[in-house]
């Protein structure tokens, strides 16, 4: 069992509050992902429930039991950080067995565990070596099997790929989700990289300076989101926003994904002149610019030859709009 509830929880360093009053459960088994812009306070969330930060307010209960004052040895948890924090005069097999070593547990229990993780990662031929022998996605399955070898509760990753390239993020990526299925376990993982939080996520709780914009599946944000927050920061490339009143209503914003623009060379709803393409050979990213509404982004299927300069004029499916209020609040 690992289930998770935060209660009106609070954090101030001095008179700067930077957690605002919390509410969230994790159900047990779930994949949650705290995502939002640098400064907005997951990671300082993060260790509020590990015990590595004091809660200046409020109650954090795993499995119905309040840990405020538990110790973050005791909290039967397990965290893996972005610096993958590995001893580097143990072996492999060491650095992923030592909590059990220092629990007690004896050479048996602990070959045992270890074995059985670094099948799961894929590490059995890297057990004799020591860090300085890994790569940076090998470190990273490491600290990833020391957190599992102690079949905690509860994993915490905080930005577990911030240091990998851009190919080894994917691969990494692939090995948690598939790791979350085979263990069945509850993870609490934080990134400001929403395409990570897409992919990952059973669901997504979107942070913005401390406190929760909203909260549900990947797909529930994207095709519903609360307010232009959530919908600018949720997609990938991001959501244009359009001055509504230019287009016939009431003031405020109107918001369009880029897949749901069109583009045309004929007369249209909104002219604009061409800025910028990017041709990534299956979809076709076109930055056109509109005296009234700014830099539009329009994604296209496949291949296209747009020119820098060129006029076109862009319609919208406004089945797919979304009204937002001018205090950013999305309109029924």
């Amino acid at each position: 069992m690992g289930a998770l509830e935060l209660k009106n929880v609070t954090k101030a360093f001095g008179t700067t509050e930077v957690i605002k009053g919390v509410d969230l459960t994790v159900n047990d088994g779930e994949f949650c992902v705290f995502v939002g812009p640098s400064g907005c306070g997951k990671s300082t969330l993060l260790r509020i429930i590990a015990g590595l930060e004091d809660a200046t307010a409020g109650d954090i209960l795993l499995d119905g039991k309040r840990v405020n004052d538990v110790a973050p040895a005791k909290r039967e948890l397990a965290m893996v950080f972005q610096s993958y924090a590995l001893y580097p005069h143990l072996t492999v097999r060491d650095n992923m067995g030592l909590a059990l070593k220092q629990a007690g547990q004896s050479r048996a229990t602990i070959q045992a565990a270890t074995d059985k993780a670094a099948a799961m990662l894929s590490l059995e031929p890297l057990m004799d070596r020591r860090p300085a022998e890994l790569s940076g996605g090998q470190r990273q399955r490491v600290a990833i099997g020391r957190a599992i070898v102690r079949t905690p509760k509860l994993f915490l990753f905080d930005e577990p790929l911030s240091n990998l390239d851009a190919a080894l993020r994917v691969a990494t990526r692939i090995e948690i989700a598939r790791l979350h299925r085979d263990l069945k376990a509850t993870m609490i993982y934080v990134t400001h990289d929403q395409v990570e939080a897409m992919t990952l996520a059973d669901r997504i709780v979107v942070l913005r300076a401390g406190r929760v914009e909203q909260v549900g599946s990947p797909m529930e944000l994207y095709n519903n989101p609360a307010n232009t927050f959530v919908a600018g920061f949720i997609g990938s490339p991001q959501m244009n926003f359009l001055d509504a009143a230019a287009l016939g209503f009431a003031p405020g914003q109107v918001g369009i994904r880029p897949e749901h623009l069109e583009i045309s060379q004929t007369a249209g709803a909104i002219p604009a002149e061409v800025s910028h393409v990017e041709k990534l050979g299956g979809e076709t990213l076109v930055y056109a610019r509109s005296p009234e509404h700014g830099l539009l982004t329009v994604r296209l299927f496949g291949e296209h030859h747009y020119q820098v300069a060129e006029p076109v004029w862009l319609t919208l499916q406004y089945a797919r709009a979304f009204q937002f209020a001018p205090d950013g609040k999305r309109r029924s």
